[in-house]
């Protein structure tokens, strides 16, 4: 993704949640920070909504998986974050548009993926106009449309590696997150039968997202069952392809949404070994996918599940929340504001 720019002569500023070194979630405060300016094909977006994210937790605690420590260098930063400024995704308003942009207008509502560009703990954030990006879902609040964007892009992206349809046997493992929802949501509304592995605090609310079938993690292990799966979506990081292979169907596969650098290096020769497919990618990117999140929304096949939201002046708050790992679905944060002059 195109690096932000600021426009330093102008001394307009916007109002952000800043990371400037890696720990708790006191380490995020807000600040007033320059406010970017649109490249030829960028739109300027002024958000109205955001997220806290697994993702935002593992990069500003630095908590990554196993074995991909070398990452907190390479990506993260040394010593402090490379991205002070949080958020993957967005919901808002088109501010602006570069010279060369004509597929949107100031007052388009859009939702954004920054992915690890980062960027959306802001008032104001750039994306390239053939970026991802989307129009908004008709109806749906600008926090509901956030709340779609990490799951939903991610879960549309794996399954594009399967066939899903009636009669194929999809399991979730970590079926209560953000991931998780849209996965079971998207493979219901595809006819598969879905298997929801979650607590049992959380089996009415993936009941009422399509899961015909709900194992309590605490009282039984999906692993060591007599049911057998076509695709199971690996959202937890506890199921690598050892655990999870003896369910697995021949000719399945393990989407691994979650997992450590030994399961990533061995994704390949445990697929050919197998005949099966093990992944830690997905095959569809960019604004095709956002624009199936919005299409997906509006058919109603894939609905905002929504923890809790918080205003951007408490997300320290939110991060504690996330810290937790109880969140069920999404954890918005409202942006609210404007551009001042310094």
């Amino acid at each position: 993704m195109a690096q932000q720019t600021t426009d330093a002569a102008t001394g307009v500023t916007m109002t952000a949640a800043v990371a400037r070194r890696f720990g708790p979630p006191e380490v995020v405060s807000i600040e007033r920070v320059l406010k970017p300016s649109p490249a030829p094909d960028e739109v300027l977006v002024r958000l109205r909504a955001s997220t806290v994210s697994i993702a935002d937790h593992r990069i500003r605690s630095k908590d990554l998986p196993r074995g991909l420590g070398f990452l907190a260098i390479a990506a993260l930063g040394v010593f402090r974050p490379r991205t002070p400024i949080l958020g993957m995704e967005g919901a808002g308003v088109v501010e602006a548009v570069g010279d060369d942009v004509t597929t949107y207008a100031p007052g388009d509502e859009v939702i954004v993926l920054k992915g690890g560009a980062m960027g959306c703990h802001a008032e104001f954030v750039t994306v390239r106009a053939e970026g991802s990006i989307a129009r908004k879902p008709a109806g749906l609040s600008f926090e509901e449309s956030a709340a779609l964007v990490f799951g939903g892009y991610t879960a549309l992206s794996f399954f594009d590696r399967v066939d899903l349809g009636p009669g194929v046997e999809v399991l979730v493992n970590g079926a209560s997150g953000a991931v998780g929802t849209a996965a079971v949501q998207l493979a219901a509304a595809a006819g598969a039968r879905v298997t929801a592995v979650c607590s049992g605090g959380n089996a009415e609310l993936v009941r009422s997202l399509g899961a015909e079938r709900v194992i309590d993690y605490a009282i039984e292990d999906f692993a060591a069952g007599d049911e057998r799966y076509d695709v199971i979506v690996e959202c937890v990081g506890n199921a690598p392809f050892a655990r999870s292979r003896r369910v697995m169907k021949p000719g399945g596969a393990l989407l691994l949404v979650i997992t450590d650098l030994r399961g990533m290096l061995g994704e390949r020769i445990q697929s050919r070994r197998s005949g099966m497919l093990v992944t830690h990618t997905g095959t569809a990117f960019g604004a095709p996918v956002m624009a199936e999140i919005t299409a997906r929304a509006e058919a109603g096949d894939l609905r905002a599940v929504v923890d809790r939201t918080y205003d951007l002046a408490d997300i320290v708050e939110a991060h504690r929340y996330v810290d937790t790992g109880r969140k069920r679905g999404s954890v918005v944060v409202r942006i609210p504001g404007g551009p001042h002059q310094a």
